[in-house]
């Protein structure tokens, strides 16, 4: 019973594949990257990493916010949340103008 089943099973199979073969010229796939060059995948990568980093500079900036709530008077406490405050803003500055300066290139220069 057991040779019955895994020889249907390997008919089938290799009928499938005798079909799927067959109708080849009537698959079509998509772009999932939706972009049509090189730049355009180049710039949608940039931004998801622009994103990423933008993330993690807010939350650097929501923990510096915290660290100095939380410090209690305590003078180190109150200088390490003033200078992560100063660090993240600062990243934040650098990410909005880095971001300006990609996206003026992309659209002007390689578009």
């Amino acid at each position: 019973m057991k040779k019955i089943i895994n020889y249907i099973w390997l008919v089938s199979l290799l009928t499938s594949a005798w079909f799927t073969a067959s109708a080849a010229d009537t698959i079509k796939l998509e772009n999932p990257l939706s972009v049509d060059s090189v730049p355009g995948l180049i710039n949608n990568v940039i931004k998801g990493i622009m994103g990423i980093v933008g993330a993690v500079a807010l939350l650097y900036l929501v923990l510096g916010g915290l660290t100095w709530l939380t410090s209690q008077g305590s003078p180190d406490k109150v200088k390490k949340g003033k200078e992560t405050l100063l660090w993240a803003v600062s990243g934040l500055a650098m990410i909005f103008f880095s971001y300006a300066i990609l996206s003026y290139i992309f659209t002007n220069f390689l578009s």
